[in-house]
C-alpha cells in the first residue's frame, strides 16, 4: 500500500484567505478557506453517518485564526466563525485539494438547491 502523502509545506494567507499546501508526491494545491472550513471532516459538518451532512451556509468572508498540530497526521484549523473541531488530516487534505473543482461544485449544487448563500446572512 502507498503511504500517504505528507506536507512539505503549509502557507495561510490571511489577507485573500487561501491555504496553500505542498506534498511530498510533489503536488500542491492552493484551496479558499471558505472550501476548507465548509468541507470541515467534524461531526458539526458530516454528521454521524451517511446523508447526516450539515450544509454550511453564508461562510464566504471566513478566515483561519490558528493551525495547530494534531501528531504527525494533521493539522487542526480554527476559523473565525468559531468553528475548531475539525482534524483534518495530510490524507483529508490531499483528497480536498486533487478534487477542489468536483466538490466544490457539488457543495454549490446543495446550496443552490436549499436555496441559500455562501454570504453572511445581514444584521439588521
Amino acid at each position: 500500500m502507498a503511504k500517504a502523502p505528507r506536507p512539505t509545506e503549509i502557507n495561510l494567507h490571511q489577507q485573500t484567505r487561501v491555504f496553500d499546501i505542498a506534498f511530498d508526491d510533489g503536488r500542491s494545491f492552493s484551496m479558499p478557506v471558505e472550501y476548507l472550513r465548509v468541507h470541515s471532516p467534524s461531526a458539526e459538518v458530516r454528521g454521524h453517518g451517511p446523508g447526516q451532512e450539515v450544509l454550511q451556509v453564508g461562510k464566504r468572508d471566513v478566515n483561519i485564526n490558528a493551525i495547530e498540530p494534531v501528531g504527525m497526521y494533521a493539522v487542526k484549523l480554527v476559523f473565525s466563525d468559531g468553528h475548531d473541531t475539525g482534524i483534518y488530516s495530510w490524507e483529508y487534505l490531499h483528497e480536498l485539494g486533487a478534487n477542489h473543482d468536483e466538490f466544490w461544485q457539488r457543495y454549490l449544487d446543495r446550496l443552490n438547491a436549499a436555496g441559500a448563500s455562501r454570504d453572511p446572512p445581514v444584521k439588521g
